[in-house]
């Protein structure tokens, strides 16, 4: 098996894959930190691991190979002035999505932070945005707002629907949404203005599911990320 790792902000994600097989997930999950990746993974009856994607060469004692920006990759070409500055998690999932379409995208990772990516048809990296995920703009309202105090429980239940909030919990949360539906709305707005319809929408990140609705014609791959680690680390 092969053990691929991709650590964010928050969480962990991880994966084991068949080793002949391309991107042909056994198993994965998400964790908050190394300690609950390995009882996970212990928890896996006669899980033999030969190779890995990342840093757990003394967990497993098996050679590992690290990601790294890259002015190209796969026959996309990075974006950025200065490619070593593009987000890792970021040039992964551009490159695992033109590797899944072979043609225009925009790629939405919602996360932490939200940001977008557009890639034309012939694998040229355009560019992107960032913006703060609904995590980020919920704890900064908690944090610098003296009245918004309320738990996960409630924040869950606000979202029942996106009604006018009629408490603190409803408003926020329901605010965020919107503001998140509003990035991505804009988002497909300047995708047409350079491709028309000729392009495809990939979602990937924890609250992807907040816009899918929205995207009917949109690809959830919540394993992009992987898509593009197994292009840039390859083990055969």
């Amino acid at each position: 098996m092969i053990l691929e790792l991709d650590c964010g902000n928050s969480l962990i994600k991880w994966r084991l894959i068949v080793a002949e097989a391309r991107n042909s997930r056994v198993l994965g999950g998400v964790v908050g930190s190394a300690d609950e990746l390995f009882v996970a993974l212990g928890d896996i009856a006669g899980l033999v691991v030969s190779a890995c994607r990342l840093r757990i060469e003394q967990a497993f004692s098996v050679p590992v190979l690290q990601a790294k920006a890259a002015q190209t990759l796969c026959g996309v070409s990075n974006g950025y002035s200065d490619y070593a500055r593009l987000g890792l998690d970021r040039w992964l999932a551009l490159v695992g999505a033109y590797q899944l379409c072979g043609r225009a995208c925009l790629v939405l990772d919602l996360g932490t932070a939200v940001t977008s990516d557009f890639v034309t048809a012939g694998g040229e990296h355009l560019g992107g945005y960032i913006c703060p995920g609904v995590p980020l703009m919920r704890n900064q309202l908690r944090t610098h707002t003296r009245k918004i105090r309320y738990d996960d429980v409630a924040a869950e239940q606000a979202l029942s629907n996106l009604l006018p909030g009629r408490s603190t919990v409803e408003a926020v949360e329901r605010g965020c949404s919107l503001m998140l539906r509003g990035f991505v709305l804009t988002q497909l707005e300047l995708a047409r203005e350079h491709w028309g319809d000729a392009f495809t929408v990939y979602l990937t990140g924890g609250d992807a599911s907040l816009v899918s609705e929205m995207l009917p014609g949109a690809h959830l791959v919540p394993d992009l990320v992987f898509v593009g680690l197994a292009a840039a680390c390859p083990l055969s």
